[in-house]
């Protein structure tokens, strides 16, 4: 999992530079075939690291670079870190509103978040135009 966070912290840079398009990119000297390749192993195997160490509360991690995108825009080298504070906040506030919810049991917090992240992906798929 530290391999995987500091590829992908290397590869900020390259990042923002393939949101600017693909012929931008290339001219700009990065091979974009290669790099997209790269970046999507590095996230499949943060996110196969993520779940087989928490299990569905990893889901946390699905939602979290949405939050922090739309509250503080698009540039990876600030939202990479603040992605995974962010869902390492919903996981800890979700765990304490199970704790307090259902006192003296408790409800799992990994069952909070599968309540919370449909919605917001529905909410986020209309928002973008892609479901009317």
């Amino acid at each position: 999992m530290a391999a995987g966070f500091l590829a992908a912290g290397v590869s900020a840079r390259k990042l923002d530079v393939l949101l600017l398009g693909d012929e931008t990119a290339s001219a700009l000297g990065i091979s974009v075939e290669r790099t997209r390749f790269l970046l999507i192993l590095i996230s499949a195997l943060l996110a196969a690291a993520a779940v087989s160490v928490a299990g569905m509360i990893g889901f946390a991690g699905l939602i979290a670079p949405h939050i922090v995108r739309m509250l503080t825009g698009t540039g990876n080298r600030f939202l990479i870190p603040a992605a995974g504070l962010t869902g390492a906040l919903m996981v800890v506030l979700c765990d304490f509103a199970g704790r307090m919810i259902a006192a003296p049991g408790e409800i799992p917090a990994g069952l909070l978040l599968a309540l919370l992240g449909p919605p917001f992906f529905l909410w986020l798929l209309r928002r973008s135009g892609y479901v009317s």
